[in-house]
């Protein structure tokens, strides 16, 4: 079983026979259906689910940190009408219509704060690149000021990973600098009392060895690092991980370090969850 592009959307094949197609428009926020089938002899097995599960996955319908709008003509029948709500679609304005708000993720909330705190940053650090998505939103959110990205990394896939990301987003290479080096040597590239914002994504790399991760002998000089490297003013953000892998020996330590900063000096946020797991991401500022 295959999915082909056609020129007016995608053709659902069972071998050399096409079963089902589907005409798809794109739009801005996901795909306009215009109309979706599958040959009588094949309908109820399953296989106008798997067309229409790939349309949206092609189209981001399960982006978890996008919003998207997915649009559909209305139901002939019952039976159609079931199909498309077990899919998330209902009537609106004569039409079926899918909508999908962001997920608020640790890393996206955090995200936000930091656009929120942080109108018009000079310098940015994303101390822990992994595949880039944070140092490419330090490097959007620095753009209209002119700042600059540092991105720090110990693996040279994650270095390649984010450099790739970069390329592809467009993001002119003055902007940014990445450093295959530890994070806890961060003082080595930066001036203190210099950066804006320093971000860390503790735990492992997706998609890479799940045996190698942070841990609290280098996260917490890191984290020491970072707290000199920002401008008064400045935010040092960080997410906590624990699990079975990787236990919760880091995650612990870097509360009991966070918890025994002078007052004087730091204000520190741990913003919990209340009801996820025990082992869910924790997101933490200073």
């Amino acid at each position: 079983m295959k999915i082909s592009a056609t020129q007016t959307g995608f053709a659902l094949y069972k071998e050399a026979d096409v079963i089902g197609q589907c005409d798809v428009t794109p739009t801005p926020k996901g795909a306009d259906i215009t109309a979706l089938s599958v040959l009588s002899q094949w309908r109820r097995k399953g296989y106008g689910s798997y067309l229409l599960k790939e349309i949206l996955r092609r189209f981001g319908g399960y982006d978890r940190e996008a919003a998207t709008v997915f649009t559909a003509p209305l139901p002939a029948d019952e039976g159609e009408g079931l199909f498309w709500q077990k899919f998330g679609f209902a009537p609106e304005d004569g039409r079926l219509v899918r909508r999908r708000t962001p997920d608020l993720t640790a890393v996206r909330f955090v995200q936000d704060y930091l656009a929120a705190h942080l109108p018009h940053p000079k310098l940015c650090i994303d101390a822990t690149c992994g595949n880039g998505g944070d140092t490419a939103f330090l490097c959007g959110l620095s753009a209209a000021s002119g700042g600059r990205v540092l991105g720090f990394d110990i693996q040279p896939e994650a270095i390649a990973s984010t450099r790739a990301r970069l390329e592809q987003a467009g993001v002119p290479a003055r902007q940014y600098a990445l450093h295959c080096d530890s994070h806890a040597h961060l003082l080595q590239y930066v001036q203190p009392g210099t950066a804006d914002a320093v971000m860390f994504n503790f735990g492992w790399l997706p998609g890479a060895d799940h045996a190698v991760f942070s841990t609290a002998d280098s996260s917490i000089p890191a984290l020491q690092a970072a707290l000199q490297a920002v401008r008064p003013g400045g935010i040092v953000s960080a997410i906590l991980y624990s699990g079975a892998v990787i236990g919760t020996d880091e995650k612990q330590a870097v509360l009991a370090w966070l918890r025994a900063l002078p007052l004087k000096d730091f204000t520190v946020l741990v913003c919990d969850f209340a009801n996820w797991a025990e082992t869910a991401p924790l997101p933490c500022f200073i």
